[in-house]
């Protein structure tokens, strides 16, 4: 039987919103007069949403969570900005108390909840290890023990002993990281680290995470955007909506009720940007299989994708530039088709010409999943015209003949050869 290192019972986390604590009494005074006379508060902090009312001023982060955790899980908390991840992570690493409910915690915890916490600018790296560890948790010969360590994980032997003033962004979270990431403890909380660093750095993190995980048995909690990683790094979830535990268990089970959940942001499609007047798509069409796609149209696995796009011009447009961003439902890049790449090239267009050009991409091998087309134009890739973005959702299904792609190193998951032309 797996042994439970967190649980939470009926956790609520409570806050008042529109006032803060003054300590003047014609402050107080001054807050009073003003409800009472339905005016803004004038020593207001924050407002109820832009919403004139201050009669209740009560505001629920948390909502009768409860969730188990168990030793060695690799958890990804997930969920939309202001879900309640971050006010989660701070009751279990015991910054702020629940206003009711309870938490259960079994050993001892590390947390990064804000990468460089505990830095002080003046003293060295080394000076800051010793300071961050202790803030931390971990006491001097625990830190001696680690120093190389953590130093080593960090990359900045050769600047161990300069200030942390003199740090570039990616030195200090590099060394923030790698001291909270080797504490000798049995859970490890991480908010959002990937959201800073290069990414050899993050790829270094996960790395980290997974090992602390499987090889070490210890707990760790992960929030982040970045679906991808929490789907490839993290065996449970948890998704949080609203400050209510929405669903906990198997990772992929929750990522895909997350997605459900925001299938009405997702759905909002056709998204256009104009940034100038001199063109405008007027109309654009999608083909597959012989059949006209609409949204959540199906594209078999080894079928084409067909793209026809009508350009109205009304101004002088030289070196017209057309690109296609194929991405998948975690908003990562899949392809980037241009019009370069198909060896399509558009002289001088004058005001009042009309462009239809017709992009039939080669027979496309994508594991069966959402996926989305986002479509710019622009002149010569440096002056942008035109941006739709997310202007055709469709769904790969799988198929009993498939096509082979050519993979292509880079930020492209697979290269996606297209013909290109226009009339």
């Amino acid at each position: 039987m797996s042994e439970v290192v967190i649980r939470a019972e009926n956790v609520y986390k409570e806050y008042n919103l529109g006032t803060i604590g003054y300590g003047a009494l014609y402050q107080d005074l001054q807050s009073w007069w003003a409800r009472i006379r339905g005016k803004d508060d004038p020593n207001a902090a924050v407002s109820l949403s832009g919403k004139k009312d201050y009669k209740s001023g009560k505001f629920y982060a948390l909502s009768d969570v409860s969730f188990d955790i168990n030793r060695g899980d690799l958890v990804g908390i997930i969920g939309r900005n202001g879900a309640g991840k971050s006010t989660l992570l701070k009751i279990l690493s015991r910054i702020t108390t629940p206003t009711k409910g309870q938490i259960k915690i079994k050993g001892r915890i590390a947390s990064l909840l804000e990468v460089g916490t505990g830095f002080h600018a003046e003293l060295t790296g080394r000076e800051n290890i010793y300071l961050n560890g202790t803030i931390l948790g971990m006491k001097k010969r625990e830190i001696d023990r680690k120093l190389d360590e953590i130093v080593a994980f960090a990359g900045i032997e050769e600047f161990i002993d300069t200030p942390v003033k003199r740090y570039s962004s990616g030195m200090y979270v590099r060394l923030a990281f790698s001291v909270a990431a080797h504490l000798d403890s049995d859970i490890l909380i991480l908010d959002e680290v990937l959201a800073v660093g290069d990414a050899e750095f993050q790829k270094k993190c996960l790395g980290k995470m997974d090992d602390v995980a499987k090889n070490q048995g210890r707990t760790v909690l992960f929030v982040s955007h970045n679906m991808g990683a929490v789907k490839n790094l993290c065996n449970v979830g948890m998704l949080l909506r609203n400050g209510v535990n929405v669903k906990s268990g198997d990772i992929q089970d929750v990522i895909n009720e997350y997605m459900v959940l925001n299938q009405a942001e997702q759905n909002k499609l056709s998204e256009s940007v104009i940034y100038n007047n001199k063109a405008i798509i007027s109309a654009l069409k999608y083909f597959s299989g012989g059949h006209e796609l609409n949204n959540d149209g199906a594209v078999l696995m080894g079928d084409s994708l067909e793209i026809e796009i009508d350009i109205d011009i009304f101004d002088k447009v030289n070196d017209l530039s057309i690109s296609i961003d194929i991405r998948d439902q975690y908003d990562d890049l899949i392809s980037h088709l241009t019009n370069e790449d198909g060896e399509l090239y558009f002289s001088p267009l004058a005001k009042s010409d009309k462009k239809k050009v017709f992009i039939k991409t080669e027979p496309i091998n994508l594991s069966p999943s959402i996926y989305y087309l986002t479509i710019w134009i622009g002149m010569g890739h440096k002056e942008s015209i035109q941006l739709i973005n997310k202007a055709l959702r469709f769904v790969i299904e799988q198929s009993d003949i498939v096509h082979r792609t050519r993979p292509l190193p880079g930020r492209m998951k697979v290269f996606i050869s297209s013909e290109w032309k226009a009339i």
